[in-house]
């Protein structure tokens, strides 16, 4: 067995493309292998600034030989009286095999001829050789280039390749015009501390190797080398490095031999807030900032780099960083001083410079409808005192046009509370300006405040509305104004502070608005663009009970209903309630409670399809006539009916759905006795009166039980 080695060295590679490319080939290198019958062993993937690598161990030397199997004329065509034809002694020439040894089969079509032959195993050093161009060219990222007068494009120039199957170097060339890179067995050191090329003996010395020329080329060990390091340093100075998982993983692939450096900057910049310098040290210079603890927002004026030059030299690195960050930290001093010469409200007619969209006007327009919004949905919550509502909606978008935040954008919403504060506003609408923007991403915290959850949706739907009203729907991936994700997080906002929002209401009046205001730029009619948007709320929210709160498809869908009006529009009326039956028919099926009603009520479910009994209807009063029951059955189900009524009303008036399946647990061997036991009847009687009274009985059990869910779409476990 033989174990390979493949290595391509470049220029410094950007961070985020060296992860994203390992990962591409630790799906399409087993493929490829595979499809040319090659098992490895195992397969190691590495990555650095400089180099991208694979090694893959325990290849046999051939593919295996396989034996194929080819289909060939017709029998009668290829034998006469016995005897092969021109056509046989073709087929047989063509396939490398004896005429004798040819096969006649039946097939669907006839008998046929068939020849079995040996293909041998081709070295895997050929394989190999053919294979890896397309491993590197096949790669795929953002921002690629060209370089020297070629076509070949890869983030950054290819400078080297080793290509080594155990020590024998595999001849594999990259064309890039007039530059050929050919593969060789030397590689690169670090750049500074071993910038001789090394001599890779052997494939497997190749860890080790590098090892000894400074570059730690398992991302894994770096990562978590820098890590140690940081929180060693920091705790050196009495403080906790403040490691977020994104920064860690981009130092992590800007250098080969990590070493932790720790900076000072002067106190007076600790009267900044601590989000500015946390963000002037991330953003900018991946740094990691020290906090006086864990729980603490109060940051030390220290700073700890990741170093990728010589250790001996970190004082004169040091300097250089703290150079370069008292740099940074001034100009976030000055910007914070001159926004704070006027109150964050007197940014406001600047808002009007910014375009929202072509279309959709300023973002001080924005703003204004943002206001619209947040009062309708404040009078839908009969939210009394409206007051800190609409300052913070005036207000959410004022810090976009500060220094600050033109500086940092990822800063917005900071910046607009500390401002606020600054400004004499309340604390209610400081925060709501800070938490509007909440959930920022997946995981993210949702807001808190009243203030800022209403604000918050409010801003989300116009976008949704306004989007979609210019006929700009996300499709497949693309989504450039996250609309899934504003979707996600109105959603998830009324879910976690359980605000009893008619949402399907909401739509109505911010399309309605938004076509009288835009009727010139509007793409979809008005009734269009509702359907869509709906129907865009719906995926939304079957997406979050499944993925998120783990819900399985099929109750999801007893919820929403597939193409059932009466439920879609439900649960967009009251999105709390659609939740809590999703969540409360998962629960019934882990205690099996739901085995306990499903069959009978299934079974009447799909029987009262065959009338015509609307869904609403509760009591059997008018639409059941005793007289025509033929059997006891039927009377003890038209009363267990009756029973039923009172229970099903007071459990969808607390939504105490439990009551609900209790009752309809107690029916349930009421009903099997009108199936199945000595005195069951025949559902569809011959006579149509019968037949529709029978037929009523079912569509009253479905009904109480479509308080719930719509156990037709339920699948039994």
């Amino acid at each position: 067995m033989a174990t390979f080695l493949l290595e391509i060295g470049t220029e410094e590679l950007p961070a985020d493309f060296v992860d994203g490319a390992l990962e591409q080939w630790r799906s399409r290198i087993p493929q490829s292998l595979a499809e040319h019958y090659l098992t490895p062993e195992s397969i190691e993937f590495y990555g650095t600034p400089r180099r991208l690598a694979v090694l893959i161990w325990g290849l046999p030397p051939n593919q295996p030989d396989q034996e194929e199997e080819v289909k060939g004329p017709p029998a009668q065509t290829a034998f006469k009286d016995g005897k092969p034809t021109k056509a046989a002694l073709g087929f047989a020439q063509k396939q490398g095999v004896d005429p004798e040894s040819l096969e006649i089969r039946a097939t669907e079509k006839g008998d046929f001829v068939f020849a079995r032959k040996m293909i041998v195993g081709k070295p895997s050093a050929e394989i190999l050789t053919h294979q890896v161009p397309g491993w590197i060219t096949g790669l795929e990222g953002r921002r690629f280039m060209r370089w020297a007068d070629g076509d070949l494009r890869f983030p950054r120039p290819i400078r080297w390749l080793v290509t080594l199957l155990d020590s024998e170097v595999l001849p594999v060339e990259l064309v890039n015009g007039s530059h050929v890179c050919r593969s060789d067995r030397l590689t690169q050191g670090h750049r500074v501390l071993h910038p001789q090329p090394v001599e890779i003996t052997h494939a497997e010395e190749y860890v080790r190797l590098l090892d000894a020329a400074f570059v730690q080329v398992d991302i894994e060990k770096r990562r978590s080398l820098i890590e140690r390091q940081a929180k060693a340093a920091a705790a050196r100075i009495n403080g906790v490095a403040v490691i977020h998982p994104a920064l860690l993983e981009e130092v992590t692939n800007l250098v080969e031999y990590p070493t932790a450096i720790v900076g000072q900057f002067d106190t007076e910049f600790l009267e900044l807030p601590p989000e500015v310098i946390i963000t002037e040290m991330e953003s900018h210079q991946r740094y990691f900032p020290v906090r006086k603890q864990t729980e603490s927002l109060e940051l030390l004026p220290y700073f700890i780099a990741i170093s990728n030059g010589d250790p001996a030299r970190s004082a004169i690195i040091t300097r250089g960083n703290e150079r370069v960050l008292r740099a940074r930290l001034s100009d976030g001093k000055f910007f914070f001083d001159a926004d704070r010469a006027q109150p964050l409200e007197g940014y406001l007619p600047k808002l009007e410079t910014v375009t929202f969209q072509a279309d959709l006007g300023s973002v001080r327009a924005k703003v204004d409808r943002i206001g619209r919004v947040a009062r309708q949905i404040a009078d839908q919550l009969q939210i009394p005192d409206q007051k800190d509502i609409q300052r913070a909606a005036l207000l959410c978008k004022a810090d976009l046009v500060t220094q600050m935040v033109g500086e940092f954008p990822e800063l917005q919403g900071v910046m607009g509370e500390k401002y606020a504060r600054a400004s004499g506003e309340s604390e209610a609408v400081a925060i709501a300006i800070l938490e509007h923007y909440l959930p920022r991403g997946a995981g993210d915290e949702l807001p808190t405040t009243l203030a800022g959850q209403v604000v918050g949706m409010a801003d989300r739907l116009d976008t949704l509305v306004s989007i979609f009203g210019l006929g700009m729907l996300p499709s497949g991936s693309s989504d450039p104004f996250a609309l899934r994700r504003a979707a996600n997080a109105i959603v998830n906002i009324t879910w976690a502070a359980n605000l009893p929002l008619n949402l399907l209401h909401l739509l109505d009046q911010v399309t309605t608005d938004f076509a009288q205001d835009f009727a010139a730029v509007m793409k979809p009619s008005l009734t269009e663009l509702q359907q869509q948007i709906q129907d865009f709320f719906l995926q939304r929210i079957r997406t979050l009970l499944q993925e998120d709160r783990k819900v399985d498809y099929d109750l999801v869908n007893a919820v929403l209903g597939e193409n059932d009006l009466e439920y879609t529009e439900r649960a967009l009326k009251d999105l709390l309630d659609v939740r809590d039956r999703a969540l409360f028919l998962q629960s019934i099926r882990k205690d099996n409670t739901l085995e306990t009603i499903y069959e009978t009520v299934n079974r009447s479910s799909r029987l009262a399809t065959q009338g015509d009994l609307d869904t609403t209807m509760l009591d059997p009063t008018s639409l059941v006539d005793p007289s025509l029951f033929k059997q006891p059955s039927e009377q003890a189900f038209y009363t267990a009916l009756m029973d039923l009524v009172p229970q099903t009303e007071a459990a969808r008036a607390d939504r105490n759905y439990r009551k609900l399946v209790s009752a309809l647990a107690a029916v349930a061997p009421i009903v099997s006795q009108f199936f199945d036991g000595p005195q069951s009847v025949l559902v569809m009687d011959p006579d149509p009166h019968i037949r529709r009274n029978r037929l009523n009985l079912l569509g009253l059990l479905r009904n109480h039980a479509r308080v719930l869910a719509d156990f037709g779409a339920i699948v039994k476990s």
